[in-house]
């Protein structure tokens, strides 16, 4: 088997891969929202493509249809595609552009353009001068493919560095690492693009197959694993924010918010002085004020919250702050609100409304920043994973 006989392969597997993948995405439970929708279109342009060459390269529509040339541009539309994903899942369809109006006309043009090609194409003219009229088209075709792809590719990450101005409510759910992450890989992918149509053009429109393969690899891996990172965050997005609905109904329903006593405000002190009776009772009664506020409140929810924060609230000193907590509680703050997370945690893995819940929604909606912070520290306090946690409780 040579490269261009694995090259097949890869695309033939690729493409049915796509097509599982989105069949899967389509009868998800998330699969009805307008993001994962575009999502899982650009999943199908790429599938389409690849298993367009594959067949092209197999010769399979040829001797049947005489589709010697035809070959659908779905290149153009895997950008817009990504774009319009990207604007419906940051929710901000209201300050952008929908420019699906743009890249179907052109899409269309260029379907066009190619059924008129075959339409006049003369079987009976010189083959090879007909060959490179065709490859001459495309690589045009191709190249403003590339000047449009790149052009949206530029905006949608211009829309992302403008994250606070227009979507800094979706950054309490979603830090948007993840698409981030995409964009700085697609960029290798642009470099490959453009490194392919150079030879394409250095060698004059003939053995230039070869350039493609690292293309081709690349991008339908890159754009596979964007589905299932999409399909993923989509889930832990919609399952925050129902999180965080009941978890603020629920606070709502309690005590009004509250907040330390401005006669309870402590005096400074030294961290390292040695304390009488009569300060530990102070700060005991400190303590308890400044408790009740972070439990009322809930600050332990907020994944930064710091003593600084603390200390903004409560008009306390930070050092203050640290030395009556330090001395009460035996231990730092970070531990302190800690422990109230895993106790929040706790609660929700054991509710049987989240039962279907991810790990991960619950962790972060519980003021952890992060999954693998979440494991750590749930693993420290209780001496269990959460998943193992959730198990030993939900079976008992």
């Amino acid at each position: 088997m040579n490269t261009a006989d694995i090259f097949n392969l890869f695309l033939l597997v690729s493409a049915l891969h796509g097509f599982g993948f989105s069949a899967l995405l389509f009868a998800s439970k998330n699969g009805g929202e307008k993001s994962m929708r575009y999502l899982n279109l650009l999943i199908l342009s790429i599938s389409l493509n690849n298993i367009q060459s594959w067949a092209l390269a197999m010769g399979l529509f040829q001797h049947k249809f005489a589709l010697q040339y035809l070959q659908i541009p779905w290149h153009f539309l895997a950008m817009p595609f990504l774009y319009m994903f990207l604007i419906h899942y940051l929710d901000i369809t209201s300050k952008t552009y929908n420019l699906l109006k743009v890249a179907i006309p052109l899409f269309l043009v260029a379907v066009i353009a190619q059924v008129s090609f075959v339409y006049n194409y003369d079987p009976t003219s010189d083959r090879s001068i007909q060959d490179l009229a065709f490859e001459r088209y495309t690589s045009i075709e191709e190249s403003v493919s590339f000047a449009i792809s790149i052009s949206l590719f530029l905006y949608s990450y211009y829309l992302l560095y403008k994250k606070e101005k227009f979507f800094s409510q979706l950054l309490t759910y979603d830090n948007l690492r993840w698409i981030h992450n995409f964009f700085i890989l697609s960029s290798l992918g642009y470099l490959l693009w453009i490194a392919a149509l150079i030879i394409k053009f250095s060698l004059n429109f003939q053995g230039f197959l070869f350039s493609y393969y690292p293309l081709r690899i690349y991008t339908t891996i890159l754009i596979y694993w964007l589905g299932y990172q999409g399909l993923r965050q989509v889930r832990i997005l919609k399952e925050r924010q129902t999180l965080r609905k009941n978890l603020n109904e629920t606070a709502e329903r309690t005590d009004k918010p509250t907040k330390p006593e401005e006669n309870l405000k402590p005096k400074e002190e030294n961290s390292t002085a040695i304390h009488s009776k009569e300060q530990l009772e102070k700060y005991q009664e400190y303590f308890k004020e400044l408790d009740q506020f972070i439990r009322k409140e809930k600050k332990y929810l907020l994944t930064k919250y710091t003593l600084q924060n603390l200390a903004m609230d409560c008009e306390y000193s930070s050092s203050t702050l640290s030395v009556i907590i330090n001395t009460i509680a035996r231990k730092s703050f970070i531990d302190y609100l800690n422990e109230m997370r895993v106790d929040q945690a706790k609660t929700l893995l054991t509710d049987s409304d989240y039962e279907n819940y991810t790990i991960t929604s619950i962790g972060l909606e519980s003021g952890f920043n992060s999954k693998s912070t979440f494991y750590t520290v749930f693993k420290k306090h209780t001496g269990l994973t959460p998943v193992n946690y959730r198990n030993q409780v939900l079976a008992n």
